[in-house]
C-alpha cells in the first residue's frame, strides 16, 4: 500500500502547480490589459478588459454565426424621404437630414461599455478612409444592458479621448422599437417608411447604410465590422 502521508503530499504539490501556473496566466493577461490600454484615458476596468477582449469576442461570434447578419435591398424607393428627418447632435445642435443628400450615410448605435465598444476605432477609420463620399452618425443608447449610462458631454468626451472620435454623435436616444424610440430609428427599421426593412438593432453597434440617394441600402449586425470587406464594398458601390 502507498503511503498515505506521500499521497496528501503529492496532491498538494500538483495544487501548489496548478494555482501557481493560474496566478502566473492572470497576472501576464492583467499586464496585456495594461499594454492595450496604456493609452486609454479615464476608462473604467470594465471598459479597458472589453477593450482588451475585443478580437476574440468578435473570433468567437464569427464562429459562432451570432451577431453576423448582413442583409442588402438595392433601388427601392422609401415612403418616406430619409432626408425629410431631422435629429439633435451631442452638443444641442440641430441636425437636418437635407443636408446629407450626396452623401452616403452610416447610422450606427453605440455604447460605452459593450464588448462591441472597440468598434468606434474602426468606425473612424471608415470615416477617415471614406470621408469624401460617407458621413457617419452615432447614435449613443442605453437599450442593451444599460451598457451606456453616460450624459452627451461625458459620452462625447470618452470617444474624443480614447478613441479619437470625429464623426457626428448624435444626442443619446432610444434606438429598440418603444414610443419613445427615435423617429430615425423609426424609420430605418419599418418598412412602410424605408421600402423593404424590418429589422431592428440586434444590440449595440448594429449598422444601417443608406446611400447618395436616401435609400436604405444594407444593414449589418454587431459582430460585422465596420471595415469588414463587405461593408467597405457596399460604401464604394
Amino acid at each position: 500500500m502507498g503511503n498515505p502521508l506521500n499521497t496528501k503530499n503529492s496532491k498538494y504539490r500538483k495544487l501548489k502547480r496548478t494555482l501557481l501556473v493560474v496566478g502566473v496566466l492572470i497576472a501576464a493577461f492583467a499586464v496585456y490589459v495594461e499594454i492595450v490600454n496604456r493609452n486609454s484615458k479615464n476608462m473604467t476596468y470594465r471598459q479597458k478588459l472589453l477593450k482588451a477582449v475585443y478580437p476574440a469576442l468578435m473570433w468567437i461570434t464569427k464562429l459562432t454565426g451570432k451577431n453576423t447578419t448582413k442583409l442588402s435591398h438595392m433601388d427601392k424607393t422609401p415612403a418616406v424621404s430619409f432626408y425629410s428627418l431631422k435629429g439633435t447632435l451631442n452638443n444641442g445642435q440641430p441636425l437636418d437630414f437635407a443636408t446629407l443628400q450626396g452623401k452616403k450615410v452610416l447610422l450606427v448605435n453605440t455604447a460605452s461599455n459593450c464588448g462591441y465598444t472597440n468598434q468606434y476605432d474602426d468606425l473612424q477609420a471608415l470615416s477617415e478612409k471614406y470621408k469624401d463620399k460617407l458621413v457617419i452618425l452615432g447614435f449613443p443608447a442605453n437599450d442593451f444592458k444599460e451598457q451606456e449610462k453616460g450624459s452627451d458631454a461625458e459620452i462625447a468626451e470618452f470617444c474624443r479621448v480614447n478613441y479619437g472620435v470625429q464623426f457626428p454623435l448624435m444626442q443619446k436616444s432610444v434606438v429598440i422599437q418603444s414610443p419613445q424610440q427615435n423617429p430615425v430609428f423609426t424609420w430605418l427599421t419599418d418598412s412602410t417608411k424605408n421600402g423593404w426593412n424590418n429589422k431592428f438593432p440586434s444590440w449595440n453597434f448594429s449598422k444601417y447604410l443608406v446611400n447618395e440617394q436616401g435609400m436604405l441600402t444594407n444593414y449589418f449586425d454587431p459582430s460585422v465590422s465596420p471595415l469588414d470587406k463587405e461593408v467597405t464594398a457596399a460604401v464604394e458601390q
